[in-house]
């Protein structure tokens, strides 16, 4: 198996300064602030299950309990059902596998990318509200996550930005974080309880959420809305 094999198509992420959160958001959104990211990769979609199938035969850990379940086992549908010791582990295996520097996302990684470039807007796409967006009712199952990339990208190339499965990122996760965080690369506090994640949901009603969303889940858990995409630190 060479590397081209298991590596998810990676994008670039520009180094740069933008604006965090929400002025109008939830409470965990705010305050407002302005976080300078070091360049990373992200992968353009989540790790899907034809990328987990190949991580399980390598580690032979438990598949996930959702992988026999046709709503949710397509190969090209995002893996779900997994915890976030899971995803550290498959990012894990890819760094043994391509000696390159996989890992989850940091919270302010994951929003920088989500925003896709535009400063200040709610969405991936601007400030349109999504039951107005133009592929709203052609997508968005209500049993189950779509494959991934079926729509279009935002402006960094990204898919999925917005909706599908909650995305796990490396940070604890702690409500109030904003007020203390770092200006620079800010990656969460030492400890905690849950562990950050991103993006919306296909279970939910509202199935796209804002870029400054938050949300979060004890690190064990697994749910069938709860996938991961991987990022990566550049070579220097």
């Amino acid at each position: 198996m060479s590397d081209r094999d298991i590596e998810p198509p990676m994008i670039p992420i520009p180094a740069g300064s933008f604006t965090m959160g929400s002025a109008d958001g939830r409470d965990n959104e705010r305050p407002l602030h302005q976080v300078w990211v070091d360049a990373f990769e992200i992968a353009a979609v989540c790790v899907t299950n034809r990328l987990y199938s190949l991580f399980l035969e390598a580690s032979g850990l438990e598949r996930p309990g959702a992988w026999d379940d046709p709503k949710f086992n397509h190969p090209e549908q995002p893996v779900v059902a997994v915890s976030w010791f899971d995803a550290a582990a498959c990012c894990e295996w890819l760094r043994g596998e391509t000696g390159s520097g996989y890992r989850l996302p940091a919270e302010a990684e994951w929003e920088r990318a989500a925003r896709g470039g535009l400063e200040g807007r709610k969405y991936p796409w601007g400030d349109e509200f999504p039951r107005a967006h133009r592929h709203y009712e052609m997508g968005w199952e209500t049993d189950r996550p779509e494959r991934v990339g079926r729509f279009d990208p935002n402006g960094f190339g990204l898919f999925n930005m917005a909706d599908n499965v909650h995305e796990w990122c490396a940070d604890w996760y702690q409500a109030d974080y904003y007020s203390v965080s770092p200006e620079k690369n800010p990656s969460g506090p030492p400890s905690g309880v849950r562990r950050a994640s991103r993006n919306g949901s296909w279970r939910h009603h509202i199935k796209i959420s804002t870029c400054a969303a938050r949300s979060s889940l004890e690190p064990h858990r697994k749910y069938t809305d709860y996938g991961f995409r991987v990022a990566r630190t550049p070579a220097r």
